[in-house]
């Protein structure tokens, strides 16, 4: 058994953790206990920490929703966001279903383990679209465990849904109704990060997107995520990841197709014995 984690945790990732075997005991928010067939829902910049753990097992996916908002899959996140606006973190899947469920994150983490294909990221995507579907249609009415609104959900909800557009500190606070300094403090104090560092995340998310499925120009993908010069674009992206947008393309098309999944923040685990929480592979 590992011992508890001594500090909360945030991630830009937003995470979907469904427990196959023993117990554990999370901290987000509240105490959660989490049992064979619940799945735990954290979404991005969201606090947690490991109580406990009794042997617990785990199959999960780890995402960037700035990457899929956007897209088909969007209106599927719904359950992160009631998430953050006080519903239970904890979904308990009905038994006649969490076989089903096993088996589509299992073939989730296989397709991110094959080899590279153009098609990839389309059979990446159906199976995230029916994980989600079924955690969805398990959540029930989603009755609010606490009613309280979260200054920083709110600035996340935002930025994650705004970040590919022309927007800064200034349209983030003007849409919670704060000042930019309260704003920022906020944010630093709960993530670590700022406004702004968030902005960045969710574009680079979308942009390694968008280098691993389509052959489109540097410029262009530039454009697409929100910066109208690319040499600054193009700096951004080397300091977070080491290389420029071409070579990192160039070198993660030639690696297995766990590569591209993990670009777009779908990152698949296999069932493990683990610490109880999530963790990004």
């Amino acid at each position: 058994m590992h011992p508890p984690a001594p500090y909360a945790a945030t991630h830009a990732h937003a995470a979907l953790i469904l427990y196959t075997g023993g117990r554990a005991t999370i901290e987000q928010r509240t105490r959660l206990t989490l049992a064979p067939g619940d799945v735990l829902l954290i979404p991005s910049g969201e606090k947690h920490r490991l109580v406990t753990n009794d042997r617990a097992e785990i199959l999960g996916l780890g995402f960037h929703p700035a990457a899929f908002l956007q897209s088909e899959v969007g209106p599927l996140l719904e359950p992160f966001e009631r998430v953050r606006q006080g519903a239970s973190a904890v979904v308990p899947i009905p038994s006649g279903r969490q076989e089903h469920l096993a088996r589509l994150l299992s073939e989730l983490g296989e397709e991110a383990r094959a080899p590279f294909h153009p098609l990839g990221e389309q059979v990446v995507r159906s199976l995230f679209s029916l994980v989600l579907a079924e955690v969805a249609r398990s959540g029930g009415a989603w009755a609010p465990t606490d009613s309280r609104a979260s200054l920083v959900g709110e600035a996340l909800t935002f930025i994650e849904r705004h970040c590919l557009e022309s927007i800064s500190l200034r349209e983030v606070a003007a849409a919670v109704g704060r000042s930019p300094a309260h704003v920022t403090t906020a944010l630093k104090q709960a993530t670590g990060h700022s406004a702004v560092e968030w902005i960045i995340s969710g574009r680079l998310a979308e942009a390694r997107r968008r280098l691993l499925s389509t052959d489109e120009r540097i410029d262009i993908i530039a454009e697409r995520v929100g910066y109208a010069d690319p040499t600054h674009f193009i700096r951004l992206f080397r300091r977070a990841e080491g290389l420029t947008p071409a070579l990192w393309r160039k070198q993660h098309r030639t690696a297995s197709s766990l590569s591209a999944v993990s670009a777009a923040r779908v990152e698949a685990s296999p069932s493990r014995r683990c610490s109880g929480g999530p963790h990004p592979p």
